[in-house]
């Protein structure tokens, strides 16, 4: 397994970082945690306009972020032989459809049974250059999120794909069950994400938070709910469960911003990354697919007999 690159680029603030802490706006820039990117502008590798500042100076647009990190340490995470559901693999990236109750990678409470494991085991040559807990990843689902991701297995694999998430280039298509009858059939969500005042691990809307775009097309219609496809343009945590219940239509069996009750035999969020497109490191054009799995496909019958 390859120790990774160092991450040498300048950033130029956009509109929408304007007013962003320096940590928050990092975040979802750089795909890495909001405590690794604080420790990075405290030991002076992420600088402003040449200037050392704290993680919560506020940006404005147009200043440069200069990032200056190291190269990371050896992943010291377990590989463990977990069955994965691989969709595609070859020398440089590998697409795999990830199971309910898996988490992306080891974190406190989770350092074991992740995908991060199981992929430690599958892929030899797993690149490390999105951290020590964190090799090959390059975006994440939920834990109860189902469906497609992909990872890389080099780093130039990685800062390849990196760069289409940066870009917005990857297409992310998700199916989603959520509640009440949407009056439109197409439409979009916009509302700025960020940390919930209150509850810490909830992500709100609230103002000053990172931008956050949703696109909609509702599928079908049952009595109570809606089959939603949903197209992100951006990559927020939790983007889609936040937009839908601040929109008074939360996703079905989610238990963090749903409605607290149980409905069609639910037991988790109905979120699943059904579609994937991107551009392979070699230039192809690529695309993937996955069907809903069992306990959602179910639902969805039971919700047609009903309604």
């Amino acid at each position: 397994m390859s120790e990774g690159r160092s991450l040498n680029e300048t950033l130029v603030v956009d509109a929408a970082g304007q007013g962003q802490r320096l940590d928050t706006w990092l975040t979802d820039e750089l795909e890495l945690t909001r405590s690794q990117i604080k420790n990075y502008i405290d030991q002076g590798r992420i600088v402003v306009n040449g200037q050392q500042v704290k993680a919560g100076f506020r940006l404005q647009a147009d200043q440069l972020v200069e990032i200056r990190i190291p190269p990371p340490q050896v992943a010291d995470i377990a590989a463990q032989p977990i069955p994965l559901d691989v969709i595609f693999e070859d020398d440089a990236i590998i697409v795999v459809n990830k199971p309910a109750g898996m988490v992306v990678h080891p974190a406190a409470g989770n350092w074991s049974g992740t995908l991060v494991n199981a992929l430690l085991a599958h892929c030899q040559d797993l690149s490390g250059i999105g951290g020590e807990i964190r090799p090959g990843i390059v975006h994440r689902l939920d834990k109860d999120t189902t469906g497609l991701l992909v990872a890389a297995k080099n780093d130039r694999a990685h800062a390849y794909l990196a760069d289409q998430i940066r870009q917005r280039s990857m297409k992310r298509h998700y199916l989603a069950l959520v509640h009440g009858l949407l009056k439109d059939e197409e439409g979009t969500i916009e509302g700025s994400i960020g940390r919930h005042p209150r509850e810490r691990k909830k992500m709100a809307l609230v103002d000053g938070g990172r931008l956050a775009v949703t696109h909609y097309t509702v599928k079908e219609m049952f009595t109570r709910w809606s089959l939603v496809e949903c197209r992100l343009e951006t990559g927020r945590t939790h983007q889609i469960r936040v937009h839908f219940a601040g929109i008074h239509h939360p996703l079905v069996g989610d238990p963090l911003y749903g409605w607290g009750r149980l409905e069609m035999g639910a037991q988790r969020q109905l979120l699943h990354a059904h579609y994937l497109q991107l551009r392979h490191p070699d230039g192809r054009d690529m695309e993937f697919r996955a069907e809903l799995p069992a306990d959602f496909s179910d639902i969805l019958e039971k919700a047609r007999r009903t309604s």
